[in-house]
């Protein structure tokens, strides 16, 4: 009988990544990060049975053996054989089966049982006693396993829509929420993959005019203990089980009893339908937790495996820099190889188009601190695959010295609280201070004008000295502008609630964040009755959304709309909603005649903002030469027509704002763009500025006062004069006569 050609007692070549690599008939190598551990069993399920095999090999902190049958479709799980010593961060407990790290599949989705924790724990899944003791109980039959799966998918020719950084709409969305309730997809595909790369929801989304789709997680996740408790589970997905294999629960029935395969058919089967519908995705990731969490935390992978080569300790305890009680170590080459290689699958196996990093400054820490020249942030960035996509930063968290805000390293974008919370302010909560107070001296448009320039102050805070004037390191679309965003209130709600509502959430409306600067329009909550005094609060609350949403999608940087913000979806006030897998967090469909007028609104400011490159600038904004314009350029105006003094930006009375955008020379001449932006409780008459500033026939292109853009003026703006409605934004194009020489 010959020997397995496997069977050797020192294999010639030893892997140097872990994961499972094998060839089609399942022959090659696995491997696991495991310094610590004393043996690793990999353990895999033949129907009823499970077969344990020692990893007999250890090289460079991986054990390590060749494999044969791991075949598609193979189940299969690690157990470690290490020391149980808490109070040094050490949980080895063999008796508990672990998720491989590099696994591209798993079995199911499954709630968080007591089964799951390498120490005992009592109903509530707490403790029992003051020290932690190894759990006796064997989990195998509840285990979430581990599957293997192939790459092969049949791709159709898919091609990358490749959407330059400057004509960018992104769009946040979450895979079930989205279409949940949309009635234009088959009942068996509400909430799934497949129900959003239906033709009834790409085609919306291509419609509306959103370049990119930026997907909540959709990494296997689990349930963290406190809502588990609770009954609620983690609707958001922000508590990854695992990073490379999707979440199966998202996937249709069918799929999910297929198996593992089928579910990542079903992914890349969305990311095809997506492309060709000329849609980037983005995934939203999280590399800075997991489902583990920290003390008192399941043993569900990493921490079973090597605790403290995973998870940043300090002296046996966990450091939570995260919110979640515990945090990946990015110092660690083995956490640094997990997440690169993650980034790289979903870029080459599954084609996403791009990643939002969750709590991003984390991945750029080390003991002392942030560093934009962290090993991770540079291998991220310096990488020949990922750098072809797009990167989004999360720009803090909530350890010392979290707020990083344009601290982060090109390629990256980051999102711009700074442009959320100024236009916020603007917007909505100055406005209630004037309005309770009775005084006009609050707000003024300093900030305002800042916000809109794309955040130069935040994004050029770290070029380096010498560089040429008007130069920078870093490009307008690097800000990613936003006034929502999953977690806070939605578009309506800032107009429509003060006091947050988050009973349903389980922590006696603790939980999300008490600083929303939003204004409620004198009224808290929704109108009951529909008498006139209530049809007029409903409008003006509308009539704020419209002049955000202009503002956001008007400015320079890279726009972020929040799903349903575009026809006024609300969380009935819950402002942290990550808990509510139910009719609070999901998109309703059914639309009422100011909603679509709304929607409608959005479809115009991204015309606008397509048709007129101005509004897309490459490079930050220079001050404007009248005599020698170029779209690169930007001059500021009050209601009187003459450009903005120092007096007039440190005046918190002024609530006007006239910004000329230069235009690109074209067939049909130059059309310049004036963009009025008042939060004045009156209407003002606003003059046009004069010679040497262009002048010529004028028309209005976007009036925020109006609910249907098709009420816009046809005509051309007589008497050099423009009435601005109170709390409004009005888009002028001039198109100066050409002079014959």
């Amino acid at each position: 009988m010959h020997a397995d050609r496997f069977d050797r007692p020192t294999p010639p070549v030893a892997p140097t990544a872990p994961g499972l690599s094998v060839d089609e008939l399942g022959r090659g190598t696995f491997a696991v990060a495991a310094p610590r551990a004393g043996h690793v069993d990999l353990c895999i399920q033949s129907g009823s049975t499970e077969v344990r095999r020692r990893l007999r090999h250890y090289d460079g902190g991986l054990r390590w053996d060749h494999v044969t049958g791991m075949t598609p479709g193979t189940r299969y799980g690690l157990r470690v054989h290490g020391p149980w010593n808490p109070e040094a961060g050490l949980y080895g407990n063999p008796r508990k089966l672990l998720v491989d790290p590099y696994a591209r599949g798993i079995s199911h989705t499954s709630p968080l049982l007591s089964s799951f924790f390498a120490h005992e724990v009592d109903a509530m899944l707490d403790p029992v006693g003051e020290q932690l003791v190894p759990s006796g109980q064997d989990d195998a039959e509840t285990a979430v396993w581990s599957v293997v799966t192939s790459d092969r998918f049949d791709w159709q020719g898919d091609l990358r829509p490749l959407v330059d950084w400057d004509e960018t709409v992104l769009y946040e969305l979450h895979v079930k929420g989205f279409t949940r309730l949309h009635p234009d997809v088959p009942a068996e595909q509400r909430g799934t993959y497949a129900g959003l790369g239906h033709p009834a929801v790409t085609g919306y989304l291509r419609d509306l005019g959103v370049t990119t789709v930026e997907l909540l997680p959709i990494h296997a996740a689990m349930d963290e203990p406190h809502l588990t408790r609770l009954g609620l589970t983690n609707y958001w997905g922000y508590s990854s089980l695992s990073f490379l294999a999707p979440e199966p629960g998202l996937a249709t029935a069918a799929a999910q009893r297929a198996g593992a395969q089928a579910v990542l058919d079903e992914v890349k089967t969305l990311v095809r339908s997506l492309h060709a519908a000329g849609l980037e995705v983005v995934l939203d990731v999280v590399y800075n937790h997991t489902a583990e969490g920290g003390a008192g935390g399941p043993s569900l992978s990493l921490r079973g495996l090597d605790n403290r080569e995973y998870y940043w300790m300090d002296h046996g305890s966990f450091l939570d820099v995260t919110g979640t009680g515990g945090t990946l170590d990015p110092r660690s080459v083995h956490v640094m190889d997990l997440i690169l290689s993650s980034l790289r699958y979903w870029v080459e196996e599954v084609h996403v188009d791009g990643f939002r990093f969750d709590l991003a400054a984390t991945l750029g820490r080390d003991e002392r601190g942030f560093r934009p020249d962290h090993p991770l942030l540079r291998a991220i960035a310096t990488d020949p695959v990922l750098r072809r996509v797009k990167l989004i930063a999360e720009p803090w968290d909530v350890g010392t010295g979290g707020w990083q805000t344009g601290s982060f390293p090109a390629p990256f974008a980051e999102w711009n609280d700074s442009f959320r919370d100024d236009i916020r302010a603007f917007w909505l909560s100055d406005r209630a201070v004037r309005r309770r107070h009775g005084t006009d001296a609050v707000g003024g448009v300093r900030d305002l004008a800042t916000r809109l320039t794309a955040s130069s102050d935040l994004f050029t805070a770290r070029d380096p000295e010498n560089l040429p004037v008007g130069r920078s390191l870093r490009s307008p679309w690097a800000s990613v502008n936003f006034v929502t965003a999953h977690d806070g209130f939605t578009l309506h709600d800032l107009t429509t609630y003060e006091v947050k509502r988050n009973e349903a959430n389980g922590e006696d409306n603790r939980d999300g964040t008490d600083d929303n600067r939003s204004w409620n329009h004198g009224f808290e909550g929704e109108p009951e009755g529909h008498d006139d005094e209530a049809g007029a609060l409903r409008a003006a609350r509308r009539r704020t959304a419209r002049g955000m949403l202009a503002t956001l999608l008007l400015a320079s940087g890279t726009p972020m709309l929040t799903a349903g913000d575009e026809f006024g979806r609300s969380q009935r006030g819950n402002n942290n909603a990550y808990c509510q897998d139910n009719e609070i967090s999901w998109v309703h469909w059914d639309l009422r005649p100011e909603d679509r007028a709304l929607r409608d609104s959005v479809k115009a400011l991204l015309r606008l903002r397509a048709e007129h490159p101005q509004l897309r600038s490459p490079h930050f904004l220079r001050p404007a030469d009248p005599h020698a314009l170029d779209a690169g350029q930007v001059a500021w105006f009050g209601a009187d027509g003459i450009g903005m003094e120092h007096a007039d930006w440190m005046d918190p009375s002024q609530h006007l704002l006239a910004m000329l955008r230069p235009g690109v020379p074209g067939p049909g001449g130059t059309e310049h763009l004036l963009i009025v932006i008042s939060t004045e409780a009156q209407r003002v008459e606003l003059t046009l500025p004069s010679a040497p500033w262009p002048e010529g026939p004028t028309r209005v292109l976007f009036d925020s006062a109006l609910e249907d853009q098709g009420d816009l003026p046809t005509g051309p703006v007589q008497g050099g004069r423009v009435p601005i409605g109170p709390g409004s934004v009005i888009v002028l194009g001039i198109t100066p006569v050409e002079r014959l020489s």
